[in-house]
């Protein structure tokens, strides 16, 4: 089956924070939204028909995930990046973002190290700083817009007393995927001095261009006790409103104590249509994706072209995961304020602005290209456009 990632569905009205919320958060309605990681595509037949067929009972009362669930995930995580675990290595969350803050509070302390690796998506910092732990910045390294990991600095951190590692694999909004050889040596590092690693691979499905996603726990024993692993169809298919999102770990004394702060904070029960969302997608959905794939490439290369020829003093950097664009826009020479309201204004674009995402964002803008192609089009000409007429 050919799917059509071209049709443009209206999202206004839908209580979509995307398009709904634009005003309060730009504080204009004329701005083009491309910033929440979510995508403007539909999500597939196959996932909406199975949720019409439990729709079609008139009962939604409280549910269990049943062993088809688990063996589903078991079943995706072989299939698509060659990592084979037992089904009774998954747990629920209701979404990254919880399972990153239950990890924080049940596996440190207050006063405890975490390190990140910014500039990275923006909720690791809260789910250190609001438990009362220390952050401790481990800057990736940046060179033309191509981002590597300052590993002498990270061990630095780990030497010091550091507990955690919050691990974004692949990278928001940088669009790395980190190799072989630099996962292996951070688990080298991570097993060496005893750091837990809370690794977000909720991108983990959107390769691009060849790549391929290592699993940081498919490398070894050693790292896999020490890992717990977060995951979700939720940006694979547009799902993120069903609060579906999985934590996985191979060490039973990790799991046993991730489903007690699960259990602790009472939101374990999930959501009865997400749990049914989960199960289409992951047993019908390689298609669909391979196709998303080859057009978020597409989409990716639009850009990059565009912006070559209007703007090559933009440096883009090279995304290798996700449908999350990382722009250098220091070449106007503007303060953060001012490059937002340049952004806003001028360009009549919402973008997420640089610095939410930490130090190493200043002067740069992430631009969601999930979006039909006349989408991405107008979006990234007013850009151009306010960029030029600037000069």
């Amino acid at each position: 089956m050919i799917y059509n990632f071209d049709s443009i569905t209206e999202r206004r009205g839908s209580g979509s924070v995307k398009y709904d919320l634009t005003a309060k958060f730009f504080g204009k309605e004329d701005v083009l939204p491309m910033w929440v990681a979510d995508m403007d595509f539909e999500v597939p037949d196959f996932i909406r028909e199975a949720m019409a067929e439990r729709m079609g009972h008139p009962i939604f009362g409280y549910t269990y995930r049943s062993e088809k669930f688990f063996e589903t995930v078991a079943s995706w995580l072989q299939r698509r990046h060659g990592w084979r675990i037992e089904p009774d290595n998954v747990s629920f969350s209701p979404g990254i973002v919880p399972a990153l803050n239950m990890c924080v509070m049940e596996f440190t302390a207050p006063g405890d190290r975490i390190v990140v690796q910014p500039p990275v998506y923006f909720p690791f910092f809260s789910a250190v700083a609001n438990h009362g732990r220390e952050l401790m910045y481990n800057r990736l390294l940046e060179t033309n817009g191509r981002y590597e990991i300052d590993f002498g600095h990270l061990e630095s951190l780990f030497r010091s007393g550091a507990k955690m590692l919050l691990l974004c694999h692949p990278h928001n909004p940088v669009g790395r995927v980190w190799t072989r050889d630099e996962l292996e040596e951070l688990a080298r590092l991570a097993v060496q001095y005893g750091v837990l690693v809370i690794s977000d691979e909720i991108h983990s499905d959107l390769m691009l261009f060849g790549n391929r996603h290592i699993p940081l726990a498919s490398l070894g024993k050693d790292v896999a006790d020490l890992t717990l692993t977060c995951i979700a169809p939720s940006k694979t298919f547009n799902l993120a409103g069903l609060s579906t999102s999985l934590v996985i770990t191979t060490n039973p004394v990790l799991k046993k104590r991730y489903e007690k702060m699960l259990d602790a904070v009472h939101v374990g029960g999930g959501n009865i249509f997400g749990q049914v969302a989960l199960e289409a997608a992951y047993t019908h959905g390689d298609e669909w994706l391979d196709q998303l794939i080859l057009y978020l490439e597409s989409n990716y290369q639009l850009l990059y072209g565009h912006f070559r020829e209007h703007v090559p003093e933009m440096v883009i950097s090279p995304l290798e995961a996700t449908y999350l664009v990382w722009l250098d826009l220091s070449f106007l020479n503007m303060h953060d304020d001012a490059l937002k309201d340049f952004v806003i204004s001028r360009a009549r674009l919402g973008l997420n602005d640089g610095p939410m995402f930490g130090p190493g964002g200043a002067q740069h803008q992430r631009m969601n290209i999930a979006t039909p192609a006349a989408i991405l089009m107008e979006g990234i000409g007013r850009l151009s456009k306010a960029v030029n007429e600037r000069h």
